[in-house]
C-alpha cells in the first residue's frame, strides 16, 4: 500500500535530484515543472469551458428548434 514518504526518504529523493541536476539547473527544473503544472491546469480549465460551451449551444439550438416549430404551426 502506497504510504507518504518519511523524512529519511525525502531526503534521499532531494539528494538523488541534487545530483542529477545539480545546483545550477535546479531552479530551472522547478521553473519548468510549475510552467508545467500551470499548462496542465490552464488546459483542464479550458476543456471545462469548452464543454460548458457546448452545452449552452446545445440548449440555445433546442430552443430555436422548439420556436421554429411552434411558428410552422401558427
Amino acid at each position: 500500500m502506497f504510504h507518504m514518504p518519511t523524512l529519511p526518504e525525502l531526503l534521499l529523493i532531494l539528494l538523488v535530484v541534487f545530483v542529477l541536476f545539480g545546483a545550477s539547473r535546479l531552479p530551472e527544473a522547478g521553473r519548468a515543472l510549475g510552467a508545467g503544472i500551470r499548462n496542465f491546469k490552464k488546459a483542464l480549465s479550458g476543456e471545462i469551458e469548452v464543454e460548458e460551451s457546448k452545452k449552452v449551444r446545445e440548449v440555445k439550438a433546442e430552443e430555436v428548434k422548439e420556436e421554429k416549430k411552434e411558428e410552422a404551426k401558427a
